[in-house]
């Protein structure tokens, strides 16, 4: 069928048909592994000592890059796409970008799988993604390398290093959490821990430090667990339900939503006592307020300005600077009696604004009003 097929072609023609056949599609250099220090090494902190440091070949901008967000139904999430549009939206930034598409999935893995998958056949310089399972991507991330496009994976990054991925110490942050409740409740108790995403490598990390730091203490620590999604209603809802049947408890964790977890307390008479959360702006507030009825907290995680890390990782890799495969972010912490009104919580912003949701050391700063004016949507 070939050979007839080849006898009613013109020669030229011909010969570009067998081409095809002996050599197939081109496949794109993937990163040189090259010797470190990053190029912006005050940001790109690398993970681990052992960290490989990558250089992509060089092009020329301006770019087209993506932001595939997976679930968008909590604050932290909305903040996260919000802040990636109002940082694409700052002058020297949007210099760099011929566009910048955003699409979230929700929760369904193969959305956004396929969302990647065409980003990738749409010629996208670059995509930055907040998975929703670190596992499940290996086949999109080997389109991306071959294809040439540089993958960015933060917050819930993936389990490759054929991506970069940035992110704080999510499981360092469970252990901390641990360690301070450990500290408030030294004898041991029942600890309510609201959980967030199921699936996603955060909420596996972050348990995985608060379990395995409690099982390490030498007390017995009996450890409810209530899936709050990161949300404050959903959370609040998850919190009275737990302390109506399994309460009360004598210590809190919660990975987000914290905001619903203490009104979910008030509400239901419990007593106050020791909380390690996240950043919210309403959560500190709570802390702030309560401080002198009991509620004694830490307050400690990565802003949603992780994604802008991200985006601006791409643009320097695209560039052909050197990143290391793994970027480690700084945590934002804040514990009683530190809690300042206008320092690291404000009385006069939104409950849902993530505090600490800056990267001084990589020139990313906002503030409320430059976030919040942006909308959730897709884009």
């Amino acid at each position: 069928m070939k050979s007839s097929l080849l006898l009613n072609l013109s020669a030229g023609t011909a010969a570009a048909v067998l081409m095809a056949f002996a050599v197939g599609p081109a496949l794109a250099d993937g990163p040189a592994i090259v010797a470190g220090p990053a190029a912006d090494a005050q940001c790109y902190a690398p993970n681990a000592a052992d960290t490989k440091f990558f250089q992509y070949p060089a092009k020329t901008g301006p770019f087209r890059v993506a932001l595939a967000n997976g679930y968008i139904a909590n604050t932290w999430r909305i903040q996260m796409v919000q802040t990636a549009k109002a940082y694409a939206a700052q002058p020297d930034v949007a210099a760099q970008l011929k566009e910048f598409k955003v699409v979230s999935t929700g929760e369904d893995v193969a959305a956004q799988i396929s969302a990647v998958n065409n980003f990738i056949d749409s010629g996208y310089d670059a995509i930055v993604i907040d998975a929703q399972n670190p596992e499940a991507f290996a086949p999109v991330i080997k389109r991306a390398k071959d294809a040439g496009v540089i993958l960015v994976a933060f917050d819930n990054i993936l389990n490759t290093e054929d991506a970069i991925n940035v992110n704080v110490d999510q499981k360092g942050l469970g252990v901390l959490w641990a360690k301070w409740l450990i500290d408030k409740v030294p004898n041991g108790g029942k600890i309510l821990e609201v959980r967030g995403v199921a699936g996603t490598s955060v909420d596996t990390d972050r348990h995985a430090g608060i379990q395995e730091t409690l099982d390490a203490s030498g007390k017995k620590y009996d450890l409810v667990q209530a899936v709050g999604k990161w949300d404050d209603g959903v959370a609040q809802k998850a919190t009275a339900d737990a302390i109506a049947v399994q309460g009360p408890f004598d210590g809190i964790t919660a990975q987000g939503g914290d905001t619903g977890v203490v009104q979910a307390m008030i509400d239901a008479k419990q007593k106050f006592v020791p909380f390690g959360g996240e950043t919210e702006n309403g959560f500190r507030k709570f802390c702030a307020q309560y401080a002198k009825d009991g509620l004694s907290c830490t307050s400690a995680g990565s802003g949603p300005a992780q994604v802008a890390v991200a985006i601006k990782t791409a643009l320097d890799a695209l560039q052909g600077k050197v990143i290391p495969q793994a970027i480690l972010l700084p945590l934002a912490v804040a514990s009683d009696p530190d809690f300042k009104d206008g320092t690291n919580f404000y009385s006069d912003q939104s409950d849902n604004f993530f505090v600490g949701n800056s990267f001084p050391t990589c020139g990313i700063n906002f503030d409320a009003a430059e976030i919040m004016k942006q909308s959730k949507a897709d884009q």
